[in-house]
């Protein structure tokens, strides 16, 4: 059990549609990250960009790039997270790994698909939640679209980090950062969002404003944040127990079970 995380932050410009070169990208800032990470965290469909294009760019569950986090994985001794176009008995998913530095990992199938952009007919929702137990941390990774569902994300299971992988364009980034924060704070939790910057294939812009937040909904991240950047934060369970302990909110909590 460890008392503290230390978190990668990744936000680049995605190049459109070639797994080769953002593979290529996150390399090298990987490489160059400190030996004390534990926890790396990419954006959305990191190695594509937000594609419907799936028929064309869809991987197995072994593919290269799953391979390629497995590797980076075991190069850094950290664990790897961020979500990839993977096809599965005839169906596409917007799939999120959490590798562990062993190789082994767990799956998170984007549950909200963005009906706005026609997601929901090219990929299939996921049904369940995924709660990670990493050095004593216990995590919760959601993609993107799940940010606006507050119920999806409420803190029932304990968990001490939210996770928020995404391609969230930068016409809507004022609600992106209104929402990590609330999710901070209506959980009791630490929240990190993962976004991207740049245009995409489709001409849409994105401004990134990836963030972490404490359980206060404390901004943890550096001002300018609508630049590539990579930013290495320490999380402090000592804080979050001691806040939680304090303040007893998740004690009021309303019971519910989702469906």
């Amino acid at each position: 059990m460890s008392k503290s995380l230390n978190t990668a932050l990744l936000q680049v410009d995605l190049k459109w549609e070639d797994p080769q070169a953002n593979r290529s990208l996150f390399s090298k800032e990987i490489k160059a990250l400190s030996d004390e990470i534990d926890l790396i965290i990419l954006p959305e469909m990191f190695t594509t960009g937000f594609s419907m294009n799936a028929e064309k760019l869809a991987e197995r569950n072994d593919g290269l790039s799953f391979n390629w986090m497995r590797e980076m994985a075991a190069l850094k001794n950290a664990a790897v997270t961020g979500s990839l176009i993977i096809t599965e008995n005839g169906n596409y998913y917007n799939r999120l790994f959490f590798v562990y530095p062993d190789g082994s990992y767990k799956t998170y199938d984007k549950r909200h698909t963005f009906t706005l952009a026609k997601e929901d007919k090219t990929y299939t929702a996921g049904k369940e939640r995924l709660i990670v137990d990493y050095k004593g941390w216990r995590i919760c990774p959601l993609i993107c679209y799940d940010l606006r569902f507050p119920v999806w994300a409420r803190n029932t299971k304990d968990y001490d980090l939210l996770i928020y992988v995404a391609n969230w364009p930068n016409k809507r980034v004022a609600a992106w950062d209104a929402l990590l924060k609330a999710r901070a704070i209506e959980n009791m939790s630490y929240c990190i969002g993962i976004n991207r910057i740049g245009t995409d294939g489709d001409g849409y812009e994105y401004s990134g404003h990836s963030a972490a937040y404490d359980c206060l909904g404390e901004n943890l991240t550096g001002e300018n944040r609508e630049s590539p950047f990579v930013e290495e934060i320490s999380l402090d369970k000592d804080h979050l127990e001691k806040t939680r302990k304090q303040l007893k909110f998740l004690q009021d909590r309303d019971e519910f079970t989702l469906k």
